[in-house]
């Protein structure tokens, strides 16, 4: 029997345009992948890192999404899958020296979190 993305109930989440740098925030997803979804917030909790109350925040929302689609336990919710994908950038000129300028690249990222 081939089992289906359809057959499969994943819980899921997405914050985007995030004003941080995808690179930042991967090292978190890299820490909470794999784990249940409430020791994944326990980690992310303690984490000094902004990048961490983002992807506490859209962790949150999944497991409210698992709640609202009356997911069967909620607790044996495991983090399944956690990207951090490259946003648009805003593009900045900063004035330097004899007239010349520099870009200044503020990137954004996607944060997708996949409960199952």
């Amino acid at each position: 029997m081939v089992e289906r993305a359809s057959d499969k109930m994943a819980y899921e989440a997405v914050h985007k345009f995030a004003q941080i740098s995808p690179r930042k925030v991967r090292p978190l997803a890299d820490l909470v992948r794999g784990k249940f979804a409430d020791e994944a917030l326990d980690i992310l909790r303690y984490q000094p890192n902004r990048g961490a109350r983002m992807l506490e925040k859209v962790l949150k929302s999944a497991l409210a999404n698992a709640e609202d689609r009356r997911a069967p336990n909620l607790r044996h919710l495991v983090v399944v899958d956690v990207r951090v994908d490259q946003g648009p950038k805003f593009k900045r000129l900063r004035p330097k020296a004899r007239g010349m300028s520099s870009i200044i690249k503020k990137r954004m990222s996607h944060i997708r979190v996949t409960l199952d």
